[in-house]
């Protein structure tokens, strides 16, 4: 389906509120050790996750309901329990309290945590925070992550940015700044014109651009053969609201053809920690290896994890945060000029302004 730009460019940005009802990421599955307390703030509310004795991971909400100490700096319990630090109190995986060793040991009815509905998947922790059931077939999938061999996966990374969840999102739904802002790493001169479509289906954005006649960008010379130069650069995007992306970006097949191309799938997949900062999990899983050689592949894989990283903690990260500072000292409301590179950007916030008018 070919790009109307028109009527997408002159819709509103949405209202800057936190969709509830939806699957968000909270930490890699690796991350959550047994027997440790992990906070983390999300939509703006502190939470602590710690593991069952099962394994399964829990979620509530990191504030003792006596002097509101942050029950992650207290203990794991036998019995599923976390101990408050300050008085003791012990809290059950439901959020109930369970044992007061002050008094007579009587429970007030108000001695509760809320609790968040946590699933493990795709070798992620997904946290639902809104007032709805929690559905989990509603969790996009990241299924490449799973039963993979290590040597495909660059390095499940983390960062945290200080900037809204917002702008992190559209920085990734227009990679046309990689010809830019990632020159030479992940774009090139060649790649600022690009054919582009956008696909809408059920509340999923689809996004492709593809570039003919491409130099190849160093994130991608080692994944490509030797007598390949020049040839078809393509960033298939695909967006799950509110926040969770995947960009595969391959070069050689033509068209945009992973079956004929070389690449991997990069995982975005953005969290608000506030309205102001977010938590940026990443990862990319390499597909059509080119060589056979475990050790060779074990140091393409080490440094797609670095120029990775470097491409977002040292490239992305300096603007976008600046942006969020020059946003925040504006005196007046500011909407921003919107280019053709933005229709992407623009579909998918009508998506999740609609959502958050239905999560009213």
């Amino acid at each position: 389906m070919k790009i109307d730009i028109a009527p997408v460019l002159a819709d509103a940005a949405p209202a800057h509120r936190y969709l509830r009802n939806a699957w968000y990421v909270a930490l890699w599955a690796q991350d959550l050790e047994p027997g440790k307390p992990f906070a983390r703030t999300i939509l703006s509310e502190p939470l602590v996750f710690f593991r069952r004795e099962d394994g399964r991971p829990v979620a509530m909400v990191d504030r003792c309901p006596h002097r509101f100490a942050a029950l992650s700096m207290g203990r794991i319990l036998p019995g599923d329990r976390i101990m408050c630090p300050y008085h003791g109190l012990e809290f059950g995986a439901d959020g109930a309290c369970v044992h007061n060793p002050h008094g007579n040991g009587q429970v007030p009815a108000t001695a509760r945590v809320r609790s968040y509905p946590v699933v493990e998947k795709h070798t992620l922790l997904w946290i639902w925070m809104g007032d709805r059931e929690a559905d989990e077939s509603l969790i996009p999938d990241y299924s490449c992550f799973d039963g993979v061999d290590p040597v495909r996966v660059s390095k499940r990374d983390y960062l945290r940015m200080d900037a809204s969840c917002e702008l992190v999102v559209n920085n990734l739904l227009d990679t046309s700044h990689t010809s830019y802002v990632h020159t030479g790493i992940l774009g090139t001169g060649d790649t600022v014109a690009a054919r582009t479509e956008i696909q809408e289906d059920r509340g999923t954005v689809r996004i492709s651009r593809i570039s003919d006649n491409s130099e190849v960008p160093s994130m991608y010379r080692d994944l490509t053969p030797a007598s390949i130069q020049r040839t078809t650069k393509w960033n298939l995007i695909r967006w799950n609201a509110p926040s969770n992306i995947i960009i595969q970006g391959g070069v050689g097949g033509p068209g945009g053809d992973p079956a004929q191309g070389f690449g991997y799938d990069g995982c975005h997949l953005l969290t608000p920690e506030t309205d102001r900062s977010a938590h940026y999990h990443f990862a990319a899983v390499r597909w059509n290896l080119i060589s056979d050689d475990m050790a060779e592949n074990e140091a393409i894989r080490q440094r797609i994890s670095q120029l990775r990283r470097f491409a977002f903690a040292d490239q992305d990260a300096p603007i976008i945060e600046m942006q969020q500072r020059r946003i925040d000292a504006s005196r007046e409301p500011l909407r921003p000029m919107l280019l053709s590179v933005d229709v992407g950007a623009v579909r998918c916030q009508r998506v999740l302004k609609q959502l958050l008018e239905n999560d009213r």
